[in-house]
């Protein structure tokens, strides 16, 4: 006989009571032992219940931990930086999960809220339910299956990941408010991330862990190779702070002459890590070809809060005085991707960064041993426009040969407006560094 959830008593475990902390690394330390104990909770109901042909006459439920900011003052922070600080008075507050693989992000955000509003930061447990999907994610001999392949409705004895409640209100400036009423203390709710991670896990076939602080996006295969040539120079050389590399499927070498187990099928986004043992390495997904892909990979890696994300690959060059070869540096973007107009309206203006910029002309200098108005000979600055149809050609031109023209495009592709745009609209830094491939027009 099959039990009604609405009911079913609810199990839980026992959590302790709201504490407030000054000292940010002891408020991630207490964040981590209430996930911690919440996903072992799940994990062992979750099992039991799978080993017994009973129907559960009980439900079990465990919660998300969640930080909470109150501040009175209008008092001004430090503005040199974009995070840290809340803007007005009033309460904030955040779920929280994989705190283990967030920890040295969110020790450095919490020191700052503390140190800017001069205010403790109160840790507890919230109302916002873990799916049990989640909370079995680190576990690789559990799988959850799926609805209807037990004796039992899986949501009528666990909380499973919520659509409704997964989106990305507070990135899109919608307003968003929590149910209690408090205003969003980070970009992303645990649901939202815990949903990118599992996504990110099954398009690039390796860990979030893995994932460094500098992203690079391409869209053909050769980049890969040269990144992978570099990733194996590099680890032979001890100065370079580089520890290992790490392949889909999760293969890591921490030697250039190691071998590098590559699956026999490769994952829709392959993605290459080249590590530091804190963080700031290099991270190489190769999305293919398209702004379907560039938003995927995006949505998805902008919940690890990367430093920077760049996209390097090919492009057509517009201009008569472009050559096969010659670089485009990315000053503007011309938005005909289509994939990003609901989220970010394309009367958004989406800036070119001052440091990025600099420092991608730099690069190309130092590779080109080219500077100042002998740089100009083989790199443009300039608008790129993205379209979303490649073979835009063979149907009628004038609208678009009439747009390249009067947005002044110095190059075309099909990805680099949509990285940037969900970078501006994810507060991740963007640049576009591209090399002319073909010349359409």
């Amino acid at each position: 006989m099959t039990a009604n959830p609405l009911s079913m008593p609810v199990m839980s475990p026992d959590t302790p009571d709201p504490e407030t902390f000054s000292d940010p690394t002891a408020a991630v330390e207490r964040l981590i032992e209430l996930y911690d104990k919440a996903c072992t909770f799940l994990t062992s109901a979750f099992s039991d219940v799978a080993r017994d042909s009973a129907v559960p006459q009980t439900r079990y439920r465990a919660f998300y931990p969640e930080i909470r900011l109150h501040t009175t003052s209008h008092v001004q922070t430090d503005s040199r930086l974009a995070f840290g600080h809340v803007s007005a008075p009033g309460t904030y507050s955040t779920t929280i999960t994989r705190p283990r693989l967030f920890r040295n992000y969110l020790i450095q955000q919490i020191g700052l809220l503390i140190q800017n509003h001069d205010v403790p930061v109160t840790i507890a447990t919230s109302t916002t339910p873990i799916p049990v999907h989640f909370a079995v994610a680190d576990q690789p001999d559990i799988t959850v299956p799926q609805e209807g392949a037990m004796a039992f409705s899986l949501r009528d004895v666990f909380d499973v990941p919520d659509l409704s409640t997964t989106n990305d209100d507070i990135v899109n400036g919608l307003g968003y408010n929590h149910e209690d009423g408090s205003e969003p203390l980070a970009p992303f709710t645990a649901q939202r991330v815990d949903y990118s991670l599992a996504r990110l896990t099954h398009y690039t076939a390796t860990d979030p862990e893995h994932f460094q602080n500098h992203v690079l996006f391409t869209n053909y295969q050769f980049y890969v190779e040269e990144f992978e040539a570099y990733a194996r120079a590099v680890l032979d050389d001890p100065a370079s702070g580089y520890t290992s590399f790490v392949g889909p499927g999760n293969s890591e070498i921490t030697s250039g002459g190691d071998t590098i187990n590559t699956p026999a099928k490769l994952p829709q986004m392959p993605s290459y890590h080249l590590k530091r043992a804190d963080g700031t390495g290099i991270t190489l997904v190769n999305i293919g070809v398209g702004p379907s892909n560039a938003k995927t990979a995006t949505d998805h890696i902008a919940v690890l809060r990367p430093h920077a994300w760049l996209m390097v690959g090919h492009c057509a060059g517009l201009r008569n005085s472009q050559r096969l070869g010659d670089f485009v540096l990315a000053h503007a973007y011309l938005r005909e991707d289509k994939v990003l107009d609901a989220d970010l309206p394309t009367w958004v203006p989406v800036p070119a960064l001052a440091e990025i910029q600099i420092a991608l002309e730099g690069a190309v200098a130092q590779v080109t041993e080219l500077e100042g108005f002998e740089l100009k000979r083989i790199m443009r600055t300039g608008t790129v426009a993205s379209f979303d149809n490649r073979n835009w050609e063979l149907r009628e031109q004038s609208g678009p040969v009439q747009r390249l023209s009067q947005s002044r495009a110095v190059a075309l592709d099909m990805e680099s407006a949509t990285i940037a745009a969900n970078g501006f609209r994810f507060r991740v830094p963007y640049g576009t560094l591209l090399c002319v491939s073909d010349k359409p027009l």
